[in-house]
């Protein structure tokens, strides 16, 4: 295995326009997390916003992602969850996704909880797994080039002022979240599912997004469950893109299995069927 990239080549790389993929990792599953690392995405997300995960198994999430050479990124509750972020940057983490940013005011506090003086507020404190393979000078001095801190677009606020925080210094990527955005904006209420994806109100929100993400060379990322819209955000000028999460590839998977299971019974005279569930 080759070695892992640094946080700031992984950003220049992203820069250039390199594609790098990824999961979102909602089970609280070490063994999960661990596995998918060794799958050959770029990167995996642990989303303790909306996961189960307590700061222990946090811990270990990490240290088997790492184990598996991926890069890994938190997904904490805001912007003013500092305890969030020092525990997964300590723990390991090569950067966090922090939701719900609605103004540059905002973003400036994410920022600062992530990076350490004279740059940002992040505290230091030695050891701590994030040390562990260099030491605190080896981490800390590099560590405001390597930590990776990602915004996440999801409101029609976020879309207003996307200019001003685009502009926020140590901004690295601005992360479109299409479903909280459409609601935000009220598409979900005005389309008929799916259509709110490809309404022109969503493509001019993206269209600001790429805007000021361009003038301010800050990287775009984006979340998507499957593979057939990811060549046209490619397009775009998206380069971090995530296919889903563990959950819903276990769920997809799990049903393309039942599906031939189903097509083998009745091939063979069986009267088996696909028992039936709320999802599918």
């Amino acid at each position: 295995m080759s070695e892992a990239l640094t946080g700031a080549e992984f950003k220049s790389q992203l820069r250039a326009g390199t594609p790098k993929f990824g999961l979102f990792v909602n089970s609280h599953s070490p063994t999960v997390a661990e596995q998918l690392a060794h799958s050959g995405y770029d990167w995996l997300l642990v989303d303790s916003q909306h996961g189960p995960m307590s700061y222990e198994t946090l811990s270990t999430m990490l240290a088997g992602i790492s184990s598996g050479g991926a890069k890994s990124l938190v997904r904490v509750a805001g912007y003013s969850d500092r305890a969030g972020i020092q525990q997964s940057l300590d723990m390991g983490a090569d950067g966090v996704l922090v939701p719900y940013i609605n103004n540059a005011e905002e973003a400036r506090q994410a920022v600062s909880c992530c990076r350490y003086p004279t740059a940002g507020t992040r505290s230091v404190y030695f050891p701590q797994r994030s040390m562990n393979k260099k030491g605190l000078l080896g981490y800390a001095g590099a560590a405001n080039d390597n930590t990776i801190v990602a915004l996440q677009v999801e409101t029609a606020d976020c879309i207003k002022n996307i200019e001003e925080i685009a502009a926020v210094p140590g901004v690295d990527i601005l992360f479109l979240g299409q479903n909280d955005l459409c609601m935000s904006m009220g598409l979900f209420e005005k389309y008929q599912f799916p259509d709110m994806y490809t309404s022109p109100e969503l493509f001019a929100a993206t269209d600001a997004l790429r805007a000021a993400a361009k003038k301010n060379n800050v990287i775009l990322g984006l979340f998507l469950f499957g593979t057939s819209r990811v060549g046209e955000f490619l397009e775009k000028g998206f380069p971090l893109v995530s296919v889903g999460n563990d959950l819903h590839h276990i769920l997809t998977q799990s049903s393309a299995y039942v599906n031939e299971l189903e097509k083998i019974a009745e091939a063979k005279g069986s009267s088996w069927a696909r028992r039936p569930t709320a999802l599918f």
